[in-house]
Formats: C-alpha cells, sequence, structure tokens
C-alpha cells in the first residue's frame, strides 16, 4: 500500500510536468506565430502587401512611392558611361517637403551641409556621424553585384525605421553601368529581424567587414571622386564640407560656421580648412578644440594620415593650429591663411562653386590631391579656422591596405602628371603651377 501511494504521488507529479511542457509548447508556438506576424507585418508597413492597412501610414506611402519613382528613371550614366548614378534615390523630409522657393530660402539660411561617401560595409558610421552632425547630409553609395539590392533595401530601411535619418540625410546610389537597382519587394531576406532603427544599424555593422578599404569583389574600381561630386551635387547648401563616412566633425560646427558667415565678408575664392586628425579606437571622439588638443598632447590624436603620408597634411601646419588662440570660446574665426603647396590634400568647407573632383582618379591615390592642386591654380586661397576640425576613427597604419594599394597609387601618379598638364589649358591666365 505503501508502494502504492508513492507511484499514485509519481503519477501526479509526472502528469503536472507533463502539462506544464505541454503549456510551454503551446506558449512557444503563440510566440513563433506572433514575431511572425509581427515580421509579415513590418514587411507589409514597408513594402505594402496583404498584410497593410490601407492609408495606414501616408507618409510611409509616400516614401515607398518616391523610391520606386527614383528606381523607374534607371539612374543616368557618368561623363565615363562605366557607373550609373542614382541621384536621390531617397530623399531626406528635410528636402522633400520644401516648395521651390522655401528651397531657395532654406539654401540661405541653411548655410552649411556635410556631403560623404562610403560602400555598404562603412555605412554603419552613419549613426554616430549623423548624431553629431544632427543637420543636413548627403551621402552617396557604391554597390556592386548583390550589394546593389543590398544598398537599395538598407538605405530605405534606414529612410523608413530612424526619424533623424528620414528628416535630414539623402541617400544617392552609384553602381556599374551594367547594374541596376531595384526596388526590394521581393528581397525578404534582407528585412528579417528588421523592427527598429537599431536593429538596421546592426545589420549594417554585420557587414562593416566584408571588403578591406576599396578592395570591392571582382576588383572593382572604388569611385571615389564621382561619389564626391554625386553627394556634392545633392545639397542645396550655400557651402558644403566633404569628409569620408568614417570621420567626425567637432561638435557645434554648423551653428559656429553659420554664425562666422554672418560676422564676415566671404570671399568666392576662399576655401576654410578643417586640421584632420585620428584618434585611438580606444578614445572617445573630443567634441571641442580644448578636448581634442588633451588628447593631441599626450599622442592619443595625431594628424590624418602622420605615419602613412605626413607631407599630404604637413602643410597644414599643425603646431600653430593647437597653440592659436580664438576670442571666445564659441567663436570660429580664420586663425591663418595658406598658400597650396604639393602634396597637400585639406579637407575645407568650400562654397558650391568651387571645381569638382576630377572622376578619373580611382581608388587609392592622388584623388583628393588633385582637387585641392586646382583649387590652387584657380586662385583660391586656403584660411585654417581657429577651433574647427575633424577626427577619423582609428590610426591609418602600414599594412592595413589592400594587396593592390601601391600598383593603384603608381597608376595615378602617372594619371596626377597629366591632369597637371590639362590644368595649363584650363587656366591659361593663372601663373600658379602644381
Amino acid at each position: 500500500m505503501h508502494l502504492s501511494k508513492k507511484c499514485s504521488v509519481f503519477k501526479v507529479v509526472l502528469s503536472a510536468l507533463l502539462i506544464v511542457a505541454l503549456l510551454q509548447l503551446i506558449y512557444l508556438s503563440f510566440l513563433s506565430r506572433f514575431h511572425g506576424k509581427q515580421q509579415r507585418y513590418r514587411y507589409s508597413e514597408l513594402f505594402g502587401g496583404s498584410g497593410a492597412k490601407k492609408n495606414a501610414y501616408p507618409d510611409k506611402n509616400t516614401r515607398k512611392e518616391r523610391l520606386r519613382y527614383s528606381l523607374s528613371s534607371g539612374g543616368i550614366f557618368d561623363n565615363s558611361g562605366q557607373y550609373r548614378v542614382y541621384k536621390n534615390l531617397i530623399k531626406s523630409d528635410f528636402t522633400t517637403n520644401l516648395k521651390p522657393e522655401a528651397a531657395a530660402e532654406s539654401s540661405k539660411t541653411n548655410v552649411l551641409a556635410l556631403a560623404s561617401h562610403t560602400t555598404i560595409n562603412n555605412l554603419h558610421h552613419l549613426e554616430s556621424l549623423l548624431e553629431r552632425w544632427q543637420n543636413p547630409l548627403s551621402v552617396a553609395i557604391f554597390a556592386h553585384g548583390e550589394d546593389v539590392k543590398f544598398a537599395t533595401a538598407l538605405a530605405y530601411a534606414l529612410s523608413f525605421f530612424c526619424p533623424q535619418i528620414q528628416a535630414l540625410v539623402d541617400f544617392h546610389l552609384v553602381c556599374l553601368s551594367g547594374e541596376m537597382a531595384s526596388f526590394p519587394e521581393q528581397d525578404r531576406e534582407h528585412f528579417v529581424g528588421l523592427e527598429d532603427c537599431a536593429s538596421v544599424f546592426s545589420r549594417l555593422e554585420t557587414y562593416k567587414d566584408k571588403h578591406k578599404n576599396y578592395a570591392i569583389s571582382g576588383n572593382v574600381s572604388y569611385p571615389n571622386n564621382l561619389l564626391r561630386n554625386v553627394a556634392r551635387g545633392g545639397t542645396s547648401s550655400s557651402f558644403v564640407l566633404v569628409i569620408d563616412i568614417d570621420m567626425m566633425p567637432n561638435a557645434d560646427l554648423y551653428q559656429q560656421f553659420q554664425a562666422m558667415t554672418l560676422s564676415r565678408e566671404s570671399a568666392s575664392d576662399e576655401v576654410f580648412v578643417l586640421p584632420a586628425f585620428e584618434i585611438r579606437h580606444s578614445r572617445k571622439m573630443p567634441t571641442t578644440k580644448p578636448e581634442l588638443v588633451q588628447l593631441y598632447q599626450v599622442g592619443e590624436v595625431r594628424p590624418f594620415y602622420e605615419e602613412l603620408c605626413p607631407r599630404c597634411q604637413a602643410p597644414t601646419n599643425y603646431s600653430q593650429w593647437v597653440n592659436s588662440r580664438i576670442r571666445g570660446t564659441s567663436n570660429l574665426e580664420v586663425a591663418y591663411t595658406l598658400t597650396w603647396v604639393d602634396p597637400w590634400e585639406p579637407f575645407y568647407i568650400g562654397p558650391r562653386t568651387v571645381p569638382l573632383y576630377d572622376e578619373t582618379f580611382k581608388q587609392y591615390g592622388f584623388n583628393r590631391i588633385s582637387q585641392a592642386c586646382e583649387l590652387h591654380v584657380a586662385g583660391y586661397r586656403f584660411s585654417v579656422l581657429s577651433s574647427a576640425f575633424l577626427v577619423h576613427r582609428g590610426f591609418k597604419i602600414q599594412g592595413e591596405f589592400h594587396a593592390r594599394k601601391d600598383e593603384e597609387n603608381k597608376r595615378n601618379r602617372v594619371l596626377f602628371r597629366s591632369f597637371k598638364e590639362g590644368l595649363k589649358t584650363k587656366y591659361p591666365s593663372s601663373t600658379r603651377r602644381c
């Protein structure tokens, strides 16, 4: 009888465990179905379909139709015929919602825009860049092969889920002329797990090590100067700062530069140089000049390209800039003016009228030097700003680049010689040479 009681208790316990296990299975099944339904609903939000509520998100639907329209044009070919360009693939609300007369007025009040370029593996830097910048930003993305679909899909997802990107960022897409971007309606695999802005950037993070510098699959050339021109042309502000997407300006640059333009007359032949630095990956990005100088003095920050090409930035005169004083903590002014010397390649804020980058330069070497050289021959002066700066995340060191870097550099060096000869014809009255 005692054994019989034990068996009864065992049966009760076993039955209870089975019931609990069954309930857990039911619960997990419910969660799975709910998550699947949520994903389908999220997808239908993004691209429409049977799961979408009609007119539930009219602004999103408008965004979707604008993307369809941008893609339907088939893009335009660049001057070489090698690349297809989708200008304003996705426009920000900042530019889309303005009427022509308001846009013209906006270009006067919104003095400065940021322009940048990237492949899909560096697009994750957009999050921290926009967090710092918080003003109009134009981004040209280069994609090749399957990345064309992925870049289109992820740029659209960013503009859908991220309010600040919706408000401020214009995306442009460049691919090979034989490739075409398409509306990512059939590419559901790209969107599994995308539920908010953070999840889109998490997806981009998984792509950050796909390519090493410009080593794109199929030995495809990265058209950096074409991308710079596309991004620059996508802005409507009076002045533009063109930077690489893994660089960061000082905080409040936009407000400080706007105040400076109101307090002084800017000449049409003047560009404003921002000294460029590199910072150790482990260090937090400085926001102000005093913070930067403190890190500079202990070796945690150094001049941009100090190890790879010190002559390319040395004319900036970092010692003079570090020791220059400004009249007020919030004042931005010209600290000193320099004449260009070879091979200086400064980053600068320039008026929209400055010469375009020469698009024959691709991959590594002479792409920015050539444009600075042309500014010099065209008669521009280089005014270094007192407290504005750029910082590249991480030290650039030898051995980090792809295998063909030196070969590309040699090819572009030859191209640079012929480019300089061409400037003599383009600016026949100029006495300047480079």
